[in-house]
C-alpha cells in the first residue's frame, strides 16, 4: 500500500524511509502493507513489488511519498489507476508531480476511482476546481510535513550540511542534479 523511497534528508529519517514510518502506523490499524521501491529494503518484512503497477493491482490504497526523479514523475499514471480499480484510493503526501493529476481528476469525475487524499498538487498552489465538490476527496494545503519534529530535523540537516561543507567533508544529504 505504500509507494516510497528515501528522501534526500534521510539522515533524520532513522529507519530509512518516510514510507516505512507510515507503514508502521498503518499496521497498527490492521492494514496489510506492501511497497515499491528502487531497492528492496532488507530490514523490513513487508512485501516488495518490483513495479508500482503490480503494487496497485494488489492494493486498496496507494500512499505516495517518494522523491521526485525522472523515473518517478507521474509514477501514478493512467495504467496504475486502472490497476488500483474503481474502489482504490490514492493518497499523495510526496510531491504533486508524482501523480498524473489530470488523469486522477478524470478517474474521479467518471467514478473510476474510490477517492483521493491530496496534500500536494501538480501545479501548486492551483488545485483543480472539480476536486472541491467531491465527497470522496480530501484536500489539504501542502502541510503534511509541517510538524515540530520535521522542522527540528530539517534544521539539524541544514546545520550538518553547512558544517560538513565548510570542513570539506561529505554532505549529509547530497543531491544529484
Amino acid at each position: 500500500m505504500v509507494v516510497g523511497d528515501e528522501w534526500p534528508w534521510q539522515r533524520w529519517n532513522n529507519d530509512g524511509s518516510i514510507g516505512i514510518r507510515m507503514a508502521k502506523r498503518l499496521e497498527a490499524f490492521g492494514c496489510i502493507i506492501a511497497y515499491n521501491s528502487r531497492r528492496k529494503k532488507p530490514h523490513v518484512s513487508y512485501r516488495c513489488y518490483e513495479d508500482v503497477h503490480d503494487l496497485a493491482t494488489n492494493s486498496d490504497v496507494l500512499i505516495v511519498c517518494c522523491a521526485l526523479t525522472s523515473e518517478t514523475h507521474h509514477i501514478i499514471n493512467k495504467d496504475v489507476m486502472e490497476a488500483l480499480g474503481k474502489k482504490g484510493v490514492i493518497v499523495n503526501v510526496g510531491l504533486g508531480t508524482l501523480v498524473d493529476e489530470k488523469e486522477l481528476v478524470q478517474f474521479l469525475v467518471r467514478g473510476e476511482s474510490g477517492g483521493a487524499g491530496l496534500d500536494v498538487y501538480e501545479n501548486e498552489p492551483n488545485v483543480p476546481e472539480e476536486l472541491f465538490a467531491m465527497d470522496n476527496v480530501v484536500l489539504s494545503p501542502h502541510k503534511a510535513v509541517a510538524t515540530p519534529e520535521s522542522f527540528v530535523a530539517l534544521q539539524e540537516v541544514i546545520i550538518g550540511n553547512l558544517e560538513a561543507f565548510f570542513s570539506n567533508k561529505a554532505l549529509l544529504s547530497q543531491v544529484e542534479l
